[in-house]
Parts: structure tokens; sequence; C-alpha cells
């Protein structure tokens, strides 16, 4: 029986180089960045983001409906009371860094991993303009029609009829857009993630999808992509039993003034 060579006897030196290495390779281990999010169209800009890229995410829910968006320590990390925001333990330069705002946090996550947010200048303000037009039309004027159609004690048609029609304009706009573009910006991309969430609204926006194409190809589109549908499920759950007409949440959700201090 043919006999192998002898183990050497490992040095401290030897030992202490291994568990360097070891120490080394865990160090590298990312941290997971917090979310702190309720299932809303905004939050899941956030959740389907972080799905796409696959970056280990913990969940932090923010009830809004019992007003935890006023929390003292959440209002450290968000200072307008409102989710989505993260805290990215492992932020520029190693050090954490905490970000509000959904479209800055989409941006943010775009350059940390270089997905979804193209570093070619031209290219990345094709998309910008389509995350700031989501920003500034489609979030607000698609959520009045919301409250006023679905939450507001008083039926103002007025109200009701002008954000339906505004709305209607705006998918208006996506749909030519859409045209000749598999995505709005022309590729996948973070403004595709922060309209997904708002026109999957339809409905309850008083639209008709089947009149916009265009559009609702690209919503089949975007809803079958398996990040997308596991980031648009989180945390539905959390809502189950909220009564929105509730007076005790309408008044912690819509009547709103400015803090003191």
């Amino acid at each position: 029986m043919a006999r192998g060579k002898p183990k050497r006897p490992t040095s401290k030196r030897t030992k202490a180089k291994a568990k360097g290495k070891k120490t080394a390779k865990t160090a590298k281990i990312a941290k997971p960045i917090e979310l702190y999010y309720w299932p809303t169209p905004n939050g899941f800009k956030i959740s389907i983001m972080l799905e796409e890229c696959r970056l280990p995410y913990v969940l932090k829910p923010v009830n809004i409906s019992k007003g935890e968006q006023f929390n003292p320590d959440f209002l450290k990390i968000s200072p307008n009371n409102r989710m989505p925001a993260i805290v990215d333990p492992q932020g520029p330069g190693g050090r954490p860094i905490s970000i509000f705002e959904s479209g800055a946090i989409l941006q943010y996550l775009g350059r940390k991993t270089g997905k979804f947010y193209p570093a070619d200048e031209r290219a990345r303000v094709e998309v910008e303009q389509w995350l700031f037009w989501q920003m500034g039309g489609v979030g607000p004027m698609a959520g009045q029609v919301h409250h006023f159609k679905n939450y507001a004690v008083e039926t103002l048609t007025y109200a009701i009829n002008r954000y339906i029609n505004e709305v209607n304009r705006l998918y208006g706009v996506m749909n030519i857009r859409l045209k000749d573009r598999p995505f709005i910006a022309g590729k996948y991309s973070i403004a595709d993630m922060a309209l997904v969430g708002w026109v999957n609204g339809w409905e309850r926006q008083g639209q008709d999808i089947n009149e916009f194409p265009n559009l609702k190809r690209w919503l089949e589109t975007m809803k079958a992509r398996p990040a997308v549908q596991r980031g648009m499920a989180l945390g539905l759950e959390l809502r189950q039993g909220i009564d929105m007409k509730d007076p005790k949440v309408q008044a912690v959700l819509f009547n709103q003034r400015a803090r003191a201090s």
C-alpha cells in the first residue's frame, strides 16, 4: 500500500493568513439595504428596482394609515414624512447613506449597480426626462383622481373630471411614445419602473386601457417580468383590513399641515 507524502505542520503564520483571507471575504458580503416602504405605486418603484438588481434588502414597513411616517426616527431618514426611503449601510465610501424621494432613490440604485440607468449622457437624459415626467405628471395627477374619485367625503364632479381628463391626456402621451419602442425611454429603465405601478391602476383612474393599445402592450410586458411581479406583490397583505374611508385614517392621510418644529 503506497503511502502519501506526510502533511506539513500548519504554521501560525499560515493559519493567520488563511484567517485573514476568510475575514476579507466575509467583509465583501453585501449588507442588506433597509427599505422603508408601504405597498403603494410609489413604494413599488423601489421594490421593483431592488428585485430587478437582485440587491439584498430588508423590509421596514411604514404604515401610513397609522401615521408611522411621522415617527421621529423615520423623519431622520425622510424629512418629508413620506415613504419610500432607503438606508444603504454600504453607501459611497463604504459609509451608510439614507435617501428619500423615489426618483432620487432610483437614480442612486442605478448608479450603484450600473443597471437600468445608462452611463452615456444622451441615453441618461432620455431616461431622466421620462422619470421626471412621471414624478411631476402621472403620479400627482393619478393620485388626485384616486383621492377625489375614491376617498373624498364630498363628490366634486369638477375635480373628478379635471383629473380624469388630465390622466387621459398623459396616457395618450405614453401611447404615442410607445408606438415605435418597447419601453418608454427605448430600453428598459428606471423610468418604466416608476410608471408601472401607477398605470396598473388605470381602472381606478377612470380610464379604459383598451383605448391605448401601445400602452396596454407595454403594461402587459411589464407585468410579465418576474421582478416586477415580486416588487408589486411585496407587503400587499399589510394593507388588508384597512378602511381608507375611516375618518381616523383619512385624518392621518389627508389633513396634514406644517409641523411646528
